[in-house]
């Protein structure tokens, strides 16, 4: 019985040193564990925020007619390029018969005053030349028969210009003839012959005609959410992307912020507009979209490193890095970070050019067997 104990005890003894051995001889054939490293670079390093928006004339000027009637003729075309003063469309007057009713009762009692005070003058003209009455009431009866003349006159051109919209003697004056009042290229002519239009007035803001603006002065007016409106500030440099025009950023700058958000979709959005003082040579179109990259820090050839490789130590939130020193072997060294776009970080202090950095979390890479 006792024989057979012993047995068992050794054979579990030799059982468990055999198996000790297999252990320290397989964990012996595994590959050993090389951690992946990465250098700095130098880099040009831009913390921006994104706006849409589209690219818009500085001002555009509406032109609108002082008197309502049908477009007889329009002289112009979206494209072209006018003067102030060049003329831009013709209208022909639709008179109001009211109006012309009374233009036309005017003249008539106008001319009745006119054949009366010539009949006065006439007496009074005989009896001056008698030297029945003075040189002062002669005067007085040239003075009413002139001013007759005059109103009789007036009431004729008013009832012209109720009927035609305009009159002899007015030349260049005449309200059927519309002309540009500023320079620029027009954006858009909404009218053709035919269209009845309204004058512009006090109770009526007027068909408008031709938009006009001058192309060479464009702005970005966009949209920016109120996660990043607290980021920016007046004067900041942009870069305006056109989406018609590939490979070319056009600098602007930062001049309004919209006081006040609108809701949209659900999110508040607040209105800014950039200018662009160094457009060149490159027509745009107005109104193309087109994206803003506000650029809230920069920083040119500094060094940097890809933020995945810094790490943060969990009690003091510091950065710090692992450098290699050695075969296997890694060297823990606080850094200063400056500008970040998410991707790389500049490096102020702490790592060198030439430092191998241990790439800590982007998985481990097993050593390859020698051949």
């Amino acid at each position: 019985m006792k024989k057979g104990v012993t047995i068992t005890i050794l054979i579990f003894i030799a059982i468990v040193f055999f198996g000790a051995l297999y252990y320290l001889y397989a964990k012996n054939q595994e590959s050993p564990i090389v951690f992946e490293t990465d250098k700095a670079e130098i880099k040009t390093i831009v913390k921006n925020t994104i706006a849409t928006g589209n690219i818009v004339p500085d001002e555009e000027v509406l032109i609108k007619p002082n008197i309502s009637g049908i477009i007889e003729a329009v002289y112009i075309k979206a494209g072209d390029n006018i003067k102030a003063g060049d003329l831009i469309a013709k209208i022909k007057v639709v008179a109001n018969v009211s109006n012309l009713s009374n233009s036309q009762n005017q003249v008539q009692t106008a001319k009745i005053n006119l054949d009366n005070q010539e009949k006065i003058f006439q007496r009074q003209k005989t009896l001056f030349d008698k030297g029945v009455i003075s040189a002062n009431d002669f005067d007085a009866a040239q003075l009413a028969i002139n001013q007759a003349k005059q109103n009789y006159a007036a009431s004729k051109q008013g009832f012209d210009i109720v009927k035609t919209g305009t009159s002899s003697g007015l030349g260049n004056y005449a309200n059927t003839l519309i002309r540009s009042t500023v320079n620029g290229m027009v954006l858009d002519v909404p009218v053709k012959v035919g269209n009845q239009v309204i004058e512009s007035n006090t109770f009526n803001e007027g068909t408008t005609i031709a938009s006009v603006a001058d192309v060479g002065r464009m702005i970005f007016v966009g949209k920016i959410d109120e996660s990043e409106v607290g980021k920016i500030k007046e004067k900041l440099p942009i870069e305006i992307t056109v989406g018609a025009i590939e490979n070319k950023k056009f600098d602007a700058v930062l001049q309004y912020i919209a006081p006040k958000g609108k809701t949209e979709n659900g999110a508040i959005q607040f209105e800014i507009k950039a200018s662009m003082p160094n457009k060149d040579n490159t027509f745009i179109r107005a109104g193309l979209s087109a994206n803003a990259s506000i650029i809230l820090e920069k920083a040119e050839k500094v060094l940097a490193l890809k933020e995945a490789l810094v790490q943060f130590d969990p009690k003091t939130q510091k950065p710090f890095v692992e450098v290699e020193t050695g075969v296997k072997k890694f060297e823990r060294r606080n850094v200063v970070l400056g500008v970040s776009d998410g991707i790389y970080v500049e490096i102020k202090s702490g790592v060198k050019a030439l430092d191998k950095i241990k790439v800590w979390n982007q998985g481990l890479k097993k050593e390859e067997p020698k051949p």
